[in-house]
């Protein structure tokens, strides 16, 4: 029988803390005063921007897909509960990980949904360009070394490196959505050519 990792998503389970994974990656959140705020996510694909919402279902927080002209949106409307994501995450006019910002298995999660992708044997977490050091660290607190990478490696962005480093990531964030397969981590070995 397989044990969870006690940091894992599928371990701590669904919690309206997972969301500033949104944050790690291209997730943007807008205040409203000081009572409210509207956490959003812009997205190319369609997959990822239906999982996304019901990920915040599941953690009890609706959002909509919207279509505009720079591509698709999930958007949650202002809310009072995500008042300290914006107050840790938007403290002025720019967005940056809070001081010892750590992840979870569950943030860890929503970044991959939002922004992860494979990149031949590395999977890379996408970073707003001056952010990709600080979640490389939080990354290694969570026990999966990772490393931070520029446009030259398919970044600005945090990459994991090597079979045992990536089953550590899949063990974290869980099981894939199944939209999701094909962009979840893993060592996928070289496809053999069949003979003719």
């Amino acid at each position: 029988m397989e044990q969870l990792s006690f940091f894992s998503a599928e371990a701590s389970g669904p919690r309206l803390a997972d969301l500033a994974g949104v944050l790690c990656g291209q997730g943007r959140i807008v205040s409203f005063g000081r009572t409210a705020a509207r956490l959003s996510v812009p997205l190319t694909e369609l997959w990822r921007a239906k999982v996304l919402a019901a990920e915040f279902a599941r953690r009890g927080v609706h959002a909509d897909v919207l279509r505009d002209e720079e591509g698709l949106l999930v958007r949650t409307a202002f809310r009072a509960d995500l008042i300290h994501l914006a107050r840790a995450w938007q403290p002025g006019e720019e967005k940056k990980p809070p001081p010892g910002f750590r992840l979870t298995g569950g943030a860890l999660r929503m970044w991959a949904l939002a922004a992860g992708q494979p990149n031949g044997n590395h999977y890379l977490l996408a970073v707003d360009e001056d952010a990709g050091e600080l979640l490389a660290g939080a990354c290694r607190q969570l026990g999966l070394p990772a490393q931070c990478v520029g446009p030259r490696a398919g970044g600005p962005a945090v990459r994991v490196t090597g079979k045992r480093r990536l089953a550590t990531l899949e063990e974290l964030i869980g099981a894939p959505p199944p939209a999701a397969v094909d962009v979840w981590p893993g060592f996928r070995p070289p496809v053999p050519e069949t003979a003719a």
